[in-house]
């Protein structure tokens, strides 16, 4: 068991971690895999304090990021990690920052709500998100395997443009990112975002076999695979009643909601 005054650690099973940040609004989490020959940590959290701290005593193993999507709450600890992976489609963002998002803004979201005391290193007036060239690329279809253990990429644009889902063919986790969590509504009303893409990567994920659990990128941790069920009936009800564009509002099914 690990404690950490930022960080919570829960352990899904023997290799696979989640790193969570409960004292901030967003209440993010990270995900660390760990194979025979590598690991790979999904995200690396919102970056107001160190998370490789935290993984470092996780495994030995050389460690991988890969980028669910370049948003600031996804990528605040990419600086402390070598490997670094993104969708083509994000990677302008990651290099030269979000796109229609004022670093005011980013300031303001970043220190509202904390619930925690924070590291005497952060400070909200300053913080500044990475920016960076990735290693590389990940793409649709690809598998990663980490020794033993296998990594399926799924692009699923909409929340934004490179948006990844991560299925681990070999637990059955399927971890979504942003594109599926409960409890605060899942999102595309920014410019940068794309509903009729969110509503057709919610579809695609809903198809996957052999799901064994999901995990969102926030709120609760671990949602239960007939989650992919109402996901099937969600798509049918927003494409039927045409609410799939911008301004259609929030809309609310069992389980999770959507914001147009």
């Amino acid at each position: 068991m690990i404690r950490d005054s930022w960080f919570t650690v829960q352990e899904i099973d023997n290799t696979t971690f989640a790193i969570s940040e409960y004292g901030h609004w967003e209440k993010v989490h990270s995900f660390l895999l760990i194979g025979d020959e590598q690991a790979v940590l999904i995200d690396t959290g919102l970056g107001i304090d160190h998370i490789k701290r935290i993984t470092d005593q996780l495994t030995k193993l050389p460690i991988t990021v890969i980028t669910t999507h370049v948003h600031t709450d996804h990528i605040g600890s990419h600086g402390e990690f070598d490997t670094i992976y993104v969708h083509e489609n994000d990677s302008d963002w990651l290099m030269n920052g979000i796109e229609g998002l004022p670093i005011e803004q980013i300031r303001r979201d970043i220190g509202r709500d904390i619930t925690i005391p924070t590291p005497k290193t952060f400070n909200p007036e300053t913080y500044t998100p990475y920016q960076g060239e990735p290693t590389g690329y990940v793409i649709d279809g690809e598998v990663i395997d980490i020794g033993n253990r296998q990594l399926m990429i799924y692009h699923t644009p909409g929340h934004s443009p490179g948006h990844i889902c991560i299925f681990d063919k070999t637990n059955g986790y399927l971890f979504t990112g942003d594109l599926l969590y409960d409890e605060t509504p899942i999102y595309a009303f920014y410019p940068s975002t794309n509903p009729v893409d969110l509503v057709h990567s919610l579809e695609r994920i809903s198809r996957i076999e052999h799901v064994s659990k999901v995990y969102g990128s926030h709120n609760t941790l671990g949602l239960e695979p007939e989650i992919l069920e109402e996901v099937k009936l969600a798509v049918k009800i927003l494409k039927d009643k045409e609410l799939v564009k911008f301004g259609t509002g929030i809309h609310t099914f069992n389980g999770f909601s959507i914001q147009f």
